[in-house]
């Protein structure tokens, strides 16, 4: 009995610790009012949670403080339920225009291309196109691989190769507000909606190989081994996602609905997708773990591949040149198509 019941108030003590810990999060990020609301009510959950703790250690008050901490804890949920997205913020400039697709049979136009004119990675010009690709003329499908902070975090996004050197790159973001900056935590408690940044590569790997310093980027453009009719599933997965966003928003997940997990999700699309794998959670390990799995060039060693598949200095002389994304893939090993 003394066993089974320490072993129920240990268990009872992680939960509340764990809910504990993101309700205080939860405040504070995302709860009601003012920041010094916020603060206020994440302070008093902490005490009411370090108070539930120690309730656990004394039977006259043990049930009756998890019965208020219960109900705490559901209001925060509730809270953080109720919290909806929007596509009517103030939006940055780099994320104020959302993209959209037309499609007509295996025709697709593509609306609102970012093609920025960067100064510096705060200065530039907007401007957008529109282009209309033929599903037919689908080649292949690169994966681009950004890294910053070591090796295991990277950002990761797809580029769509067209007959004739058209590309068309997809990263999936954090949405961001004007007055807000990026934030991991902020990412799990509905801060940041969804976006499909839809771009030229001159702006979507021109702006991190050549303008971003603070701290340098390290970008990687690999070649997707697999058939046309693989890329052209994955590539109206992507349509379609991107039209569900205009129409209805949904929230960035810093865990559940990032840049790597939407993209494991669309590849779901395609026979022979591969299985979930935590080096999806560990970003930077994605290029290693398609190269394991015979998605990437195997002729050469991974560590091979990924000197040839970097692109930083060949951006860096391409700039902004018509030609830019045939320069930096020059060297590359073309893989099959």
């Amino acid at each position: 009995m003394r066993v089974g019941t320490l072993l129920v108030m240990v268990l009872l003590g992680l939960f509340a610790a764990a809910a504990g810990i993101w309700g205080v999060l939860a405040l504070t990020y995302a709860g009601p009012g003012d920041d010094a609301l916020r603060i206020a009510l994440a302070a008093l959950f902490a005490v009411l949670t370090l108070a539930t703790l120690i309730a656990l250690c004394v039977r006259r008050w043990r049930w009756r403080t998890l019965g208020v901490f219960a109900v705490g804890f559901a209001l925060a949920v509730i809270w953080m339920r109720s919290i909806e997205p929007s596509n009517e913020r103030d939006w940055q400039t780099d994320v104020a225009v959302l993209p959209s697709a037309t499609i007509a049979g295996d025709l697709v136009t593509v609306h609102d291309i970012r093609n920025f004119s960067y100064r510096s990675e705060n200065d530039y010009t907007p401007a957008y196109y529109d282009k209309q690709f033929d599903l037919r003329a689908l080649e292949g499908v690169d994966v681009v691989a950004v890294y910053w902070m070591g090796p295991a975090i990277a950002h990761i996004f797809v580029s769509f190769a067209f007959a004739g050197g058209d590309h068309l790159a997809v990263s999936i973001e954090a949405r961001k507000e004007r007055s807000e900056g990026y934030s991991t935590l902020k990412g799990f408690f509905r801060q940041y909606e969804l976006i499909y940044v839809v771009a030229d590569e001159r702006d979507v790997i021109g702006l991190r190989t050549n303008h971003r310093h603070d701290p340098p980027e390290q970008v990687y453009v690999y070649r997707l081994q697999g058939t046309r009719e693989n890329g052209r599933r994955l590539f109206m997965s992507y349509m379609d996602k991107i039209n569900a966003l205009k129409a209805q928003p949904e929230f960035y997940n810093t865990l559940t609905t990032n840049c790597t997990t939407n993209i494991w999700l669309h590849a779901r699309t395609i026979p022979g997708h591969l299985r979930f794998s935590w080096k999806i959670l560990a970003s930077g390990y994605v290029p290693e773990y398609l190269y394991d799995t015979q998605r990437l060039d195997t002729s050469v060693p991974f560590a091979e591949l990924q000197r040839r598949s970097q692109v930083n200095a060949r951006a860096q002389a391409a700039e902004i040149a018509a030609d830019f994304s045939r320069r930096i893939r020059s060297p590359l090993s073309a893989g099959t198509r």
